[in-house]
């Protein structure tokens, strides 16, 4: 198993974070099998492109919600960390029981 668990959608409340916002979170290690996916569905371009993330974060979001971690973006990332082996990965995670929201706003 590589994941928790495959969703097709997300169980907590948009919390439209910017580019700027995620990158403010400090990425920590996660194992690949406590997280849930968002999203059941990948585009294979993607996954193998040389330059999958050059446009993108270098690390997965990930939201904490109700005691289990969804990944938010990044599923490309994070499943060719599982095809090379790797059980964990660096991701950013946002929990917005214990983080503030960057622009100070309430969800």
């Amino acid at each position: 198993m590589i994941f928790k668990h495959v969703g097709d959608d997300r169980p907590y409340p948009a919390y439209d974070l910017t580019t700027r916002d995620w990158s403010a979170v400090e990425p920590r290690e996660v194992r690949l099998d406590h997280i849930t996916t968002t999203r059941s569905t990948l585009d294979l371009h993607t996954l193998l492109a040389d330059d999958s993330t050059i446009y993108g974060d270098l690390f997965p979001h990930v939201v904490a919600w109700s005691g289990e971690l969804y990944l938010e973006d990044g599923l490309q990332r994070t499943l060719r960390a599982a095809l090379q082996g790797r059980t964990t990965i660096h991701a950013r995670v946002f929990d917005p029981a214990n983080d503030p929201l960057p622009s100070g706003e309430a969800a």
